[in-house]
């Protein structure tokens, strides 16, 4: 009897862990798919255009096509900028109309000190093209003028639409440039 006794409790055992390992194993086949369709969740959201959130909306609308362009002047010349969708480009454009005097720096930029700090989102872009409108640092505008690789950091607050004769209109140099809404 005592035999038959160890062999039931033995296989009641067994049993009691094979349950166990069952319902692990369902533990983890709905953790999986819990975590499968929240990937997908994510991948869905960070899809361009989607606004099924409020904050995107806020964010697509943060710039309306009237408000993402401005203008450059140099002496004569009108260069149209389309400012990027960041917010030290918005708050730059909430310091216009600005005058401010350009030096030359390495015959491919001009570049000022702003009158107040904006914030930065910088990147290290690798290569800087002609017309890049950028911010070095949180307070030093630069209008690029030549397009050349870089290992700085910038901010980016635009491009010139149309660069061509930009070099000729900037030259060398400081310069008087004229940054306007319209």
């Amino acid at each position: 009897m005592t035999t038959s006794l160890c062999v039931l409790r033995a296989s009641q055992r067994h049993s009691a862990i094979e349950n166990r390992r069952a319902r692990g194993l369902r533990a983890l086949r709905g953790l999986g798919l819990l975590c499968g369709l929240l990937v997908l969740g994510a991948c869905d959201a960070a899809q361009p255009g989607a606004s099924g959130t409020p904050a995107a909306a806020t964010q697509a609308a943060a710039l309306r096509p009237e408000e993402s362009r401005m203008w450059m002047t140099v002496g004569a010349r009108r260069f149209a900028v389309t400012l990027a969708d960041t917010e030290a480009a918005r708050e730059f454009a909430a310091m216009l109309p600005l005058s401010i005097g350009m030096p030359d720096l390495n015959n491919n930029e001009k570049h000022a000190e702003l009158r107040k700090p904006l914030p930065t989102n910088a990147i290290r872009p690798g290569t800087i093209r002609t017309g890049d409108l950028m911010l070095y640092g949180s307070r030093t505008l630069v209008v690029f003028y030549q397009t050349f690789n870089s290992t700085y950091s910038y901010t980016r607050l635009g491009h010139v639409d149309e660069p061509a004769g930009l070099a000729q209109a900037l030259g060398s140099g400081t310069l008087q440039i004229e940054f306007s809404k319209n």
